[in-house]
């Protein structure tokens, strides 16, 4: 049987549309196939193709195939590549409202093509999944966690709303909790949130006003996020050393923005994600007087400050903060299980009342049955008897990755050694197209989180993670990528 040549498509997007791409892609798939000018049996140029002449990456059209094929228009057939095999779909009809023009009003920025492929990836089966910041599912605490449901089933009597600012007894266990970093904080300056991602939306809709400056490292986890560009703010990125952010770098830029005083600092100082650095305690005071000179309040990101496993760890921000110029953030999410959705945040009593009230407008509070366990996990003493044995495991991984990368790397890469955390911060020396280095990847069931995500602008860089597979999972998969990076180069 005669195959059908792909049909010929003169067609581009608008790259200055505030439409996403890949929504533009599928709208114009639509248009031709609700008009009848591509029937049934149509065949789609291959995605590389359609990839080039719509001058987008590989990815988008991943996205854009991936929802038509949701749809039922488009299905990949055996032998003939990507066909049209319906043009019935129920949204094509006139009277359906045109979806596309409410997704695309809505003030919440999308996510980057690479992190939804990410986050889509993260779920295909037998991907080994070499950048995620997990900590493996293996390393749950089974015995803990049936432990504390059992004392649970016998101290809850209900499970009704709780307080705005979250549970008491976890509040309190909280602030008992901090003082082991050196934090004094009482329960009525502690908030608790669904995961420390819902606190900095929190500080971008109640605290920050539109157009002002966040600083923060670069790169950083915050750039990989939307949630203070969807508020009408802007980051600044501002270099780092072996020591953390040179912060002097950025005192010209801050003098003209406290001209409208909004400007704010994000860090993660310990166990930075994504290089895996932890701040020095030198830099950290000086940072500290730096910020109460210049009256730019800090938020401090703690997600790992928790998992340091080698050396003594410098002490918190929040610990030396004497002028109320630090916002802590505090999570259970990488130190236990994102599942749970417990986060904290740890400010001066008025801000965190002001927190509180719009959080219960949002969600009027985190889940009750997660707040009533992590105030039992730190009460009895457990999670810190958990915390000693993760931290031990997450360290032999960590020598292990490194023995691997010294194998198989030094060539071709240079790294960060972290103390503690999940990640390894890894440059390539040679430029190369990390877009295709992650679609191979991909194609080879790995899956990266290409350092662009993170930074300001291109980089060579891979935030590679220990924490989420197992020494062998590491290994086989850091072998394959070598070899793949190897043949690129």
């Amino acid at each position: 049987m005669k195959r059908t040549p792909p049909i010929q498509i003169d067609w581009k997007p608008d790259k200055k549309s505030v439409t996403p791409i890949y929504q533009q892609i599928v709208q114009f798939v639509c248009n031709r196939v609700a008009k009848g000018e591509w029937p049934i049996g149509t065949r789609l140029p291959s995605q590389r193709t359609l990839a080039e002449s719509f001058g987008v990456n590989r990815s988008t059209i991943v996205t854009a195939i991936d929802e038509l094929a949701s749809y039922g228009i488009i299905e990949g057939c055996h032998g003939a590549g990507t066909q049209i095999v319906s043009n019935t779909w129920s949204l094509l009809l006139p009277p359906s409202p045109d979806w596309s023009n409410y997704v695309s009003s809505g003030f919440f920025k999308a996510n980057h093509s690479t992190i939804q492929a990410i986050n889509r990836l993260e779920f295909v089966p037998d991907m080994i999944r070499l950048g995620t910041g997990e900590l493996d599912p293996r390393l749950f605490p089974k015995k803990i966690w049936q432990c504390v449901l059992e004392k649970l089933s016998q101290k809850m009597t209900s499970l009704g709303y709780l307080e705005p600012l979250g549970l008491p007894e976890l509040r309190e266990a909280i602030s008992r909790h901090m003082k082991n970093l050196g934090i004094d904080a009482p329960p009525s300056c502690i908030l608790v949130t669904s995961g420390s991602l819902q606190a900095l939306q929190l500080i971008s809709v109640c605290l920050l006003k539109n157009g002002s400056t966040i600083y923060t490292e670069a790169p950083t986890y915050l750039k990989s996020l939307q949630v203070f560009q969807s508020a009408g703010m802007k980051l600044s990125g501002i270099p780092m050393d072996d020591k953390g952010m040179q912060f002097g770098k950025m005192e010209q830029q801050l003098r003209k923005n406290n001209q409208q005083n909004s400007s704010i600092l994000y860090t993660i100082p310990t166990n930075h994600n994504p290089t895996g650095i932890t701040m020095s305690e030198s830099r950290r005071k000086d940072l500290i007087d730096f910020c109460t000179a210049n009256r730019l309040p800090i938020i401090e990101d703690g997600a790992y400050q928790e998992l340091c496993f080698e050396g003594n760890p410098p002490g918190t921000l929040k610990s030396m903060d004497k002028a109320g110029m630090v916002i802590y953030l505090g999570s259970a999410s990488k130190s236990f299980a994102p599942g749970l959705r417990i986060g904290w945040l740890i400010a001066a009593e008025p801000i965190v009342q002001r927190l509180g009230d719009v959080k219960m407008q949002t969600d009027y509070g985190a889940s009750s049955i997660s707040q009533w366990a992590f105030a039992e996990l730190l009460s009895s003493g457990m999670y810190q008897n958990y915390l000693t044995d993760l931290k031990a495991e997450l360290l032999r991984r960590r020598d292990h990755a490194l023995a691997v990368l010294s194998l198989h790397y030094k060539d071709f890469a240079d790294w960060t050694v972290p103390k503690g955390g999940f990640y390894i911060w890894l440059t390539l020396k040679v430029a190369t197209n990390m877009e295709r280095l992650f679609e191979k990847a991909a194609k080879n069931k790995i899956l990266l989180n290409p350092g662009d995500i993170y930074d300001f602008e291109h980089n060579n860089s891979l935030r590679l993670s220990y924490a989420y597979t197992s020494c062998e999972e590491f290994k086989k998969a850091a072998i394959t990528l070598a070899d793949i990076i190897r043949n690129q180069l």
